[in-house]
């Protein structure tokens, strides 16, 4: 599984004209969720992603956390995270978990992530979306979960 964290000052998902999830100061989460991957990983993962202090405190220092700042979560789906470029021009997907697995695992993260944050809003799942985001310092970590484990 891996997730790209944006720290954002607004971020929002529109679907065919119409804006299904938006979020003032928090994370916009890009998320890819790969073959193997478990719900010990999912739960990990989040675990991680929340605690991360990346938010900054009274002296500019990156010191808070997303619960410390009471900020919001953008979850969008992305397969195209889990890219395999080693070879030739155009990037093999076989690394990325099979649709229905991947579905039920990006629902399951929504849901942990909303235990710890009272607002978190998500795209939908294989669909064509257009994201926009004010990144904000910027800050972009990226979460591996074979890197975590």
């Amino acid at each position: 599984m891996k997730a790209i964290i944006q720290r954002v000052s607004r971020a929002s998902v529109t679907i065919e004209e119409k804006v299904v999830g938006a979020i003032g100061q928090g994370y916009l989460v890009l998320l890819g969720v790969a073959q193997g991957d478990t719900v010990e990983i999912m739960e990990k993962l989040v675990k991680k992603m929340i605690d991360l202090r990346i938010f900054q405190d009274e002296n500019g220092k990156t010191n808070l956390s997303i619960e410390d700042v009471g900020g919001e979560i953008l979850v969008v789906s992305q397969f195209t995270l889990l890219a395999d470029c080693k070879k030739g021009r155009r990037p093999s997907f076989i690394k990325a978990g099979d649709p229905k697995t991947a579905e039920e695992m990006y629902e399951l993260f929504i849901e942990e992530c909303k235990k710890r944050i009272s607002k978190v809003e998500h795209g939908s799942f294989g669909s064509d979306m257009k994201v926009e985001l004010v990144n904000d310092g910027p800050f972009t970590i990226i979460l591996d979960s074979d890197e975590l484990l």
